[in-house]
């Protein structure tokens, strides 16, 4: 057929009795023609269409093969005109959308240098549609996930050519989307490698990986015009199988640049200190002596008589930087001035005292007969209570001691062990001293393998996630789940008590958090749509509370996955409430006003009280197993359980008891009114796939109970 917009009579009578939506569309996507079952089956008349961009007519995540299509078609003309049916979404007037089917082939041209244009043919298969809407779902999340992404997004398949691009990559890298319709990909890479300023490096990554297709990827790239990129590469699998691999591109442009200009800037500041160095040894602050004063007295207490006793206590402040963070920093200026003087008064006239930086000091005994008592003199003073601005701070100091011995030691190993001391005695809690002892030296070297392991199991998405049952003791089934990270290292399981702490010292909760959010929103979001008396509760740290995001974080996390928030439980300890954080407060509020529901784990364990809880934004007490484990035979008198249960449906709140692991125990809860039970009675936390069994098997263990409690049958 030609190029012609107005067919012959004759074929205008095929065109409009073919019960198929038929359409010309021109080289640059608009429509020239359309028949009556195009404007049957899209709801728009004939004059509202031609002319109009064809994209008007395609849902989102179909409407960029248009390119691809023509020029497939114009490369093929010859050997075969027309391209195989495609399937496509198709949008009609009203909004709706619909499944179809799109079929295409070139137009003959009337005359060579007329523009091109290509004949579509479309056919409803909405009836196929309950068949490929899990299909459906899955392409439209995808293409929403990519095309959001502030990263440009390249996949290749296993046959190294381009299967997919992201538009943020387009715009990353500049490349004509003319140039990506012609699929050739040479002409694609040459185009890239012509940008970058090291393309034989770029060109190495790529072979290495594609010769290991199970390995990763991260490294940097440069271009000539200046800007940076991070790129990354992950293998794209089928179950076990490499089919292909993804590549993500990230534009850190900024951040090199401020970096470069810390960098630079630090390099000034260095300068500026060494030359202050050597005009001044008084920390101006506190009138103390400065880092380089003290170690010229620790040097030359060293080179002394042997067998003269030197000690080294190295402090700092516990906390100090919510005392800049609340009041300002000449509140913490007046208290590191406060501090110092305390220090003074602690330790004789020619003792050595001074302030390495920040909120750390440091103090230098030279033939003390008892360095324990000093160390426990400072800490006692620190105690003391002072008034700043009008407002009352109780300062607290963790204490590291370390003593030379009979170990020939320089300066900087004495220093780094009273260092050490120092954090051990902050591990312990704070607000103490502790003397350097060897085996902190082993402590400290496991912890830090502890969190560089941590990290690199976050980066590789090791940190899995495991449900407990909750069983309401009303009603007698599972109506809440619990999710529980989850680390397994070497084929073993690394105790929470172990890594939640490591993931809280080094920051890395957050994204732990946030992981087991999404994928225990994504794993129970079926389970959690049949019930809306269901829930899902997740354990959310103090650190991750004090990101001024996170609630935002969990509510588009609950949208994105199409959980409704009220059937989401955040679990927090009574800590985060100790220092009466007014933002933790606030994110709580905010989201327990949208539905979420806030429960207090461990509950007994800290320093809250039951009537502090009244004005708390908590819906739930959760008791700790500790008290559940005072029940042993079911006739013990515990008063202090009742008292729990009582005052806080007194209060309001619901209560669950946690570690209930013998039917004796769920009997005596159950006597108390407690509402929700849970523990290895009923099901030990399980992996997703066999979170199904565990309710049901939690489901049959109160329903034996239930038996036990009420004799004849069920």
């Amino acid at each position: 057929m030609t190029a012609s917009p107005h067919p012959a009579p004759g074929a205008r009578a095929v065109l409009e009795s073919s019960p198929d939506a038929l359409l010309v569309v021109s080289e640059d996507g608009i429509i020239r023609l359309v028949n009556a079952a195009t404007e049957r089956m899209f709801g728009y008349a004939r004059g509202e269409l031609v002319g109009q961009d064809h994209r008007m007519l395609l849902a989102e995540g179909f409407r960029s093969g248009f390119h691809r299509l023509f020029f497939a078609l114009r490369k093929d003309a010859d050997a075969a005109p027309g391209l195989p049916p495609v399937e496509a979404y198709g949008v009609r007037r009203d909004g709706t959308e619909f499944q179809g089917e799109v079929a295409c082939s070139l137009l003959v041209q009337d005359t060579g240098d007329a523009p091109m244009s290509m004949a579509v043919a479309v056919r409803d298969t909405s009836h196929r549609l309950a068949a490929d809407a899990g299909l459906r779902e899955a392409l439209s999340l995808l293409s929403a996930t990519l095309e959001s992404t502030a990263d440009g997004i390249l996949v290749v398949g296993g046959d190294g050519r381009i299967a997919s691009v992201n538009n943020q990559f387009i715009s990353m890298w500049g490349v004509p989307r003319e140039l990506l319709a012609t699929q050739d990909d040479d002409a694609v890479m040459g185009f890239v490698l012509d940008q970058l300023v090291d393309p034989a490096q770029f060109v190495e990554k790529i072979a290495a990986l594609y010769a290991d297709p199970a390995s990763e990827s991260h490294d940097v790239l440069d271009f000539h015009d200046g800007r940076t990129f991070e790129r990354y590469s992950r293998p794209q699998k089928v179950a076990d199988r490499v089919v292909g691999r993804v590549w993500s591109f990230r534009d850190v442009t900024p951040a090199r640049i401020a970096q470069d200009r810390i960098t630079q800037a630090m390099a000034d500041l260095a300068e500026q200190a060494a030359q202050l160095k050597a005009l001044a040894f008084q920390d101006p602050l506190t009138g103390l002596s400065n880092r380089q004063l003290f170690n010229d007295h620790l040097e030359a207490a060293l080179r002394g008589p042997c067998g003269t006793a030197v000690d080294v206590l190295l402090l700092d402040l516990d906390d100090f930087k919510e005392v800049n963070d609340i009041l300002g920093h000449h509140a913490g200026d007046q208290l590191l001035i406060e501090v110092g003087r305390r220090l003074r008064e602690c330790v004789r006239p020619n003792d050595v005292v001074a302030r390495l930086g920040g909120d750390e000091f440091v103090v230098l005994l030279v033939g003390s007969l008892d360095p324990g008592m000093v160390a426990e003199r400072i800490v006692a003073s620190l105690k003391v209570p002072l008034w700043i601005d009008g407002t009352m701070l109780r300062p607290s100091l963790s204490l590291g001691l370390a003593s030379i011995n009979e170990d020939a030691v320089d300066a900087s190993e004495l220093l780094r062990r009273a260092d050490i001391a120092m954090y051990a005695a902050k591990a312990a809690g704070k607000n103490r001293y502790l003397r350097f002892r060897p085996e902190m030296m082993k402590s400290l070297v496991e912890r830090t393998e502890l969190e560089a392991g941590l990290r690199l199991a976050v980066d590789a998405g090791q940190i899995t996630v495991y449900y407990q049952p909750i069983v309401s003791a009303r009603s007698g089934v599972v109506v809440k789940v619990e999710a529980l990270a989850r680390w397994e290292r070497g084929g073993e399981i690394v105790p929470p008590a172990q890594f939640i702490p490591a993931a809280e010292r080094s920051g890395l909760i957050v994204e732990i958090g946030t992981e087991v959010l999404l994928k225990g929103c994504t794993e129970l979001r079926p389970w959690l749509a049949e019930d809306p008396s269901r829930a899902l509760a997740v354990n959310v740290s103090g650190v991750q509370l004090q990101h001024g995001d996170f609630a935002e974080l969990l509510l588009a996390v609950a949208r994105s996955t199409g959980v409704d928030p009220r059937q989401l439980v955040v679990e927090v300890t009574e800590s985060v409430f100790f220092h009466d954080d007014v933002h933790v407060i606030q994110q709580l509020t905010a989201l327990r006003n949208t539905g979420v529901r806030v429960a207090l784990d461990d509950f007994g364990t800290g320093f809250s009280s039951l009537g502090r809880l009244q004005g708390l934004p908590v819906d739930t007490l959760k008791i700790d197993q500790s008290f559940t484990a005072m029940i042993h035979t079911g006739d013990e008198k515990l008063p202090i359980l009742s008292c729990m249960i009582a005052m806080a449906h007194g209060l309001g709140l619901s209560v669950t008891a946690e570690g209930v692991e013998t039917a004796a125990q769920a009997e005596y809860l159950i006597k108390l009114d407690c509402d929700s039970l849970q523990g290895y009675l009923f099901s030990r936390p399980q992996a997703g796939p066999g979170l199904r069994s565990a309710i049901a098997r939690s489901n049959d263990a109160f329903a034996a109970l239930l038996g036990v409690r009420v004799p004849g049958p069920r």
